[in-house]
């Protein structure tokens, strides 16, 4: 990995981890381990180096949804796996985190990946779920587009409800209950 990746990741991890304000430039050089040269080298300051960390986040994160999305099984097979993909909820959502940093929301430039990958997110579930309800998975009263929304929002809920509690069941109990109400026919 060369400087310019290692600075990006260790953003990404520092967003995770301390939110806009507690990763500095410091933080970040050391964990890279890299000089501030090679830092101001690669980017114009800690705006420019942290969008650059929230786009590969973004990036991987819509990777891993297409992976699922797209996979095998029927569309409500996809939208459960998705749902179901391992993750470490006690960390929360490398994207819906930063939703909860007031300088990124505060931050037009920064914010902007973090709501283009969220209503991509809408957008794509939207469309699986339609194909659920063309298959006559899914209740076909429903509105597409609003089911999505009410998915991505129970599952960003559910990571709260998990770190809330020290405990990843309460993400568990929050995805099964979203699945329960999607077969409910």
């Amino acid at each position: 990995m060369d400087t310019a990746e290692k600075l990006i990741e260790s953003t990404r991890q520092l967003l995770w981890e301390r939110g806009y304000v507690g990763t500095s430039p410091k933080a970040i050089q050391q964990r890279a381990g890299a000089g501030q040269g090679s830092m101001y080298h690669h980017f114009s300051g800690k705006a420019d180096l942290a969008l650059a960390a929230v786009r590969r986040s973004a990036d991987e994160l819509r990777a891993e949804v297409e992976r699922h999305l797209s996979g095998a099984g029927t569309p409500l097979r996809r939208i459960e796996a998705y749902l179901t993909r391992e993750r470490d909820v006690l960390r929360g959502c490398q994207i819906g985190g930063l939703t909860q940093d007031p300088d990124i929301v505060a931050s037009p430039t920064l914010r902007e990946p973090v709501d283009a990958t969220i209503g991509w997110l809408q957008t794509r579930l939207a469309e699986v779920v339609a194909q659920a309800q063309d298959a006559g998975e899914i209740n076909d009263n429903l509105d597409a587009y609003e089911t999505a929304s009410a998915l991505v929002a129970m599952l960003q809920g559910g990571y709260v409800l998990a770190r809330a509690a020290q405990a990843p069941d309460a993400f568990d109990r929050a995805i099964s209950g979203a699945l329960a109400m999607l077969r409910t026919r």
